[in-house]
């Protein structure tokens, strides 16, 4: 996964496709948050851009990587930002960076903690697949 921007600061050109705060009941007893509730918010927010493209139902057909690179942990501020980086007839990659404002810090501190490539498949009903729709060009006409 190619690396947009600093481990430490939000990317300052893209919105957050997800915002979550994480809650004492998503973490063990160390404090720390389970690596499960983490990848299920990624998915979803790998599903909502996969969605956009979709224009409908997407499903999540693989993982294809997924890297926890520091802990997250109770009162965080956790943003998702999912991208498209590839389409097929059916299918849709997304790309997915985690970041954490650290609650407890008292700072705000921000780091980048994790990173996914999911793929998602559009379908129009349970089990059946449909072709992604083509992206529309766009223009803007001047005065």
């Amino acid at each position: 996964m190619k690396k947009t921007h600093s481990l430490n600061q939000l990317p300052i050109d893209k919105q957050p496709t997800l915002r979550v705060t994480t809650r004492p009941n998503d973490a063990n007893k160390s404090g720390d948050i389970f690596g499960g509730w983490l990848m299920s918010q990624i998915d979803i927010a790998g599903a909502i851009a996969a969605a956009e493209r979709a224009k409908g139902a997407v499903v999540t057909v693989a993982v294809k990587e997924l890297q926890f690179i520091r802990p997250l942990f109770v009162y965080d501020l956790v943003s998702f930002y999912a991208e498209v980086t590839a389409t097929g007839k059916t299918s849709i990659t997304i790309s997915v960076e985690v970041y954490a404002q650290r609650y407890l810090s008292g700072d705000g501190m921000m780091e980048k903690i994790s990173e996914a490539t999911l793929v998602y498949v559009a379908v129009s009903a349970p089990g059946i697949p449909r072709e992604v729709p083509p992206l529309l060009a766009t223009f803007l006409v001047g005065p």
